[in-house]
């Protein structure tokens, strides 16, 4: 295989040599683009406009938008773009994701593809990580946009409704992944058209596209408000699980973090309870708390997955290390989290609105993505996006070293030896940026370096208000900073004044991260641009990457070492295993993700259902025709329901009667005509009894539509909204309760995706039963 590739080339070698040719026109074009006037340029704009409105594509227009984009960008900005980063607009406009290392300019990369795809008139939306960034990228990049006719948007959370629908409608929107979901779920939740902001999904750019697709895939966008009153459950719940013991009464799969009652813990719930089958459907809300509060206890560490500030709890995001305000855990394990640490339990939000990264993604006609670390990620970026990574070179030659890594058997020699380091270091004035996996560990090493007297600046979720000030020093000579992956991502180290002569950013990676990208990340923050720098991971033979994830064979052979426990374990089987033990991680997460998906598309697609339904209704299409339709489902329901039995040929008379008194409370009749029992008793069929009931239910529709005149509409849309609302949030809690379920069954050899598959369309459909009957209630009232 590595024969073939040395002499083919990679995939991505092969695919930039195919894109080489259009660069090559783009470039042959530079001299005759630039010697065009202010105005001649701008004109090019709606000269490109009339072109694609006379049956031209964006492809056959490519070469040339790329050239006047460029010119254009070196008149404003007096930036030009350079042959690679014309490659990676070019992998952009294709719909595939750009790798582009740190330094090589990816937000001036993005005008290009932005720029063109724009010409069609849909909108082009350009995610990045943060609003600051969004701001920022947006208002550099709009002056080259603003020169061409463009014009540019941005959304912010705090901005107006119609400040929102300004920025959509321009021809280029930037801001973040969370703002555009939740903007879309917003969209969904409206009375009128107009209250809209979004004009629909066409094309999308997603700088740090890993991060998103990958690292939050797992992570709801969710809009939730209060439901009932704090539910005492989750401190009953938190009482019983730390009753229980571990192994015996639950286990916890680290991998997953997911916690599974054995029987004996069943047996106990039972009794705690004092319910008789746990496990049954109607003991969901009690398998739904105990197992929270068994998250909250076993699987949910402090100081690593949320920290405790001002008595309330914030979740820490692992890839970024930074708190994300405003965020709870979902499904109420927030609650179970602050039953266990004695906070005040703020209440289990109903959910009214959820979409995932994955499926919002999914639904742009074109999407494509820019990062720094993607092709570790390639297989599952082709299998759920269908998107291929396509790694651009670099400008320059990156010059960094990355050594091996330095591997100890214990913990605390891993850690003094980095210290030692750090101190060697130090005494040349070379900065240092320390990465750590958690705050706890960031904590650990600031209290060592303390005690040797050497000064450093600590970055993680406890002191991000410094963030941009300990970030702007670090490339300084002499500094020391320690930090969680907060300093990892989209964080760009300006060397100060004589730090190139000294070897530049030393980096220094205390633990290896389950995913490559991240370790790739922390070392990408030195020898950006040709800058030369140096990388050194150190690991422990007790890191939890290799205390969980590495397999038995690895553990025996270790032990059988006899190591004192400040040795360094040389062999290079050790570096290979913790590798190996990455790339599992990694296939593991994907598998999980995966699955989630499989999950997460029976819910997409009835979420496109409700919400055409919606669109339907707002818009006042075929209103009548609704109703009338839901007016004969909900009556052959009930006659499908009630009449069961025939006694002599003829319909029992007690069920009949039922009917009556069914059909009565639905469409609100206070009597009926005096011959209607003995007149169904005289009928051959379950037909005829609908048709008979359908003939009243319609003259009382007309005898509404009459009264109310022009008015009704109106009163309709309301009517249909409220019961598809209301009874859509309700599905969705059922949901979440039957992933719990479908869980607890594991042990039935079921195949769970399937099982929730056959149990959700069950659900599915009593949902759009009892929106029937909700219409036909609250209709029929007036």
């Amino acid at each position: 295989m590595g024969i073939i590739k040395k002499v083919i080339g990679s995939y991505s070698e092969r695919e930039v040599k195919r894109i080489i040719p259009l660069v090559d026109k783009i470039d042959a074009l530079d001299e005759k683009i630039a010697s065009l006037n202010d105005e001649e340029l701008k004109n090019k704009t709606e000269e490109f406009k009339e072109r694609l409105k006379n049956g031209e594509t964006v492809d056959d227009i490519l070469v040339e938008a790329f050239a006047v984009l460029r010119e254009a960008s070196w008149r404003v900005l007096k930036k030009k773009h350079y042959r690679v980063q014309l490659i990676g607009g070019i992998v952009l406009h294709q719909g595939r994701i750009a790798e582009m290392k740190t330094g090589e300019g990816k937000t001036l990369v993005a005008t290009l593809p932005a720029y063109l795809n724009a010409l069609e008139g849909k909108g082009v939306h350009v995610i990045t990580v943060n609003d600051y960034l969004a701001q920022r990228d947006r208002d550099e990049m709009s002056k080259v946009y603003g020169f061409l006719g463009l014009t540019t948007g941005v959304v912010i959370p705090q901005d107006a409704q119609d400040s929102k629908r300004n920025a959509y409608n321009c021809d280029i929107t930037y801001g973040t992944n969370s703002e555009f979901g939740f903007d879309y779920l917003r969209d969904n939740m409206v009375n009128e058209m107009e209250e809209k902001v979004q004009r629909g999904l066409h094309y999308c750019i997603v700088d740090e596209m890993d991060s998103i697709l990958i690292d939050e895939a797992r992570t709801p966008l969710i809009i939730s408000g209060g439901s009932a009153s704090v539910n005492e459950y989750y401190k009953l719940a938190d009482y019983f699980a730390k009753t229980l013991k571990i192994e015996e009464d639950f286990t916890i799969d680290e991998k997953s973090k997911s916690v599974l009652l054995s029987d004996e813990g069943v047996e106990k719930a039972e009794k705690f309870y004092n319910v008789e089958n746990f496990t049954e459907v109607h003991n969901l809300h009690i398998q739904h708390y105990t197992v929270q509060a068994l998250k909250a206890n076993y699987s949910m560490q402090k100081e690593v997955d949320y920290i405790i500030k001002e008595n309330k709890v914030y979740i820490v995001d692992e890839f970024t290390g930074r708190t994300m305000e405003g965020r709870r855990f979902s499904d109420g394990l927030h609650c179970a989290i602050e039953a266990k640490e004695g906070v005040p339990i703020e209440g289990d939000n109903k959910t009214f609105a959820t979409i995932t990264y994955q499926n919002f993604f999914r639904m742009y006609t074109k999407l494509s993505g820019m990062t720094g670390t993607a092709q570790t990620e390639e297989y599952e970026f082709k299998e759920i996006y269908a998107l291929d990574v396509i790694v651009v070179p670099t400008n320059k030659p990156i010059k960094r070293i990355d050594n091996s890594d330095v591997v100890y058997k214990s913990e605390f020699a891993k850690f003094k030896a980095v210290v030692d380091e750090i101190e060697r270091i130090h005494e040349t004035n070379q900065p240092v940026l320390v990465g750590t996996v958690s705050i706890e560990k960031s904590e650990l090493l600031s209290f060592m370096l303390k005690t040797r007297g050497i000064p450093h600046e600590v970055l993680n979720a406890k002191h991000h208000a410094k963030e941009a000030e300990i970030v702007a020093k670090a490339g300084q000579m002499g500094a020391v900073t320690i930090a969680t992956n907060m300093a990892g991502r989209g964080t760009d180290i300006i060397l100060g004044e004589g730090v190139r002569e000294l070897g530049g950013l030393r980096i220094i990676g205390t633990e290896k991260h389950e995913s490559r990208r991240i370790d790739n990340q922390l070392r990408g923050r030195s020898g950006r641009q040709g800058d030369v720098g140096e990388s050194t991971f150190y690991v422990s033979l007790e890191d939890d990457l290799i205390k969980v994830h590495t397999s038995e064979k690895f553990k025996k052979i270790t032990d059988k070492l006899d190591l004192e426990d400040e040795t360094q374990v040389n062999e290079a089987w050790t570096v290979r295993a913790i590798e190996s033990a990455q790339k599992n991680v990694e296939a593991n997460s994907f598998d999980t993700r995966k699955n989630l998906i499989q999950y997460d598309d029976v819910i997409n697609k009835q979420r496109e259902v409700i919400y055409s339904q919606r669109d339907r209704v707002i818009l006042k299409e075929d209103l009548k025709q609704q109703v009338l339709s839901m007016v004969e489902d909900v009556i052959q329901e009930n006659v499908t329901k009630i009449l069961v039995g025939k006694k002599n040929k003829k319909f029992i008379e007690e069920e009949v009667k039922d009917l009556i008194k069914k059909i009565k409370e639905l469409f609100k009749i206070d009597e009926l005509k005096e011959e209607t029992l003995s007149e169904i008793m005289e009928m051959k069929s379950k037909d005829d009894v609908r048709s008979y009931f359908k003939n009243i239910a319609f003259s009382l529709y007309d005898a509404m539509e009459e009264r109310f005149k022009e008015a009704f509409e109106d009163l309709q849309k309301a009517v249909i909204l409220k019961a598809v609302d209301n009874r859509w949030i309700e599905h969705l809690e059922n949901m979440e309760h039957l992933k719990q379920y479908i869980g607890l069954q594991a042990y039935k050899q079921q195949d769970p995706a399937m099982a929730y598959k056959l149990q959700s369309a069950g659900i599915f459909d009593d949902m759009v039963s009892g929106i029937k009957t909700d219409v036909i209630k609250g209709l029929y009232k007036y």
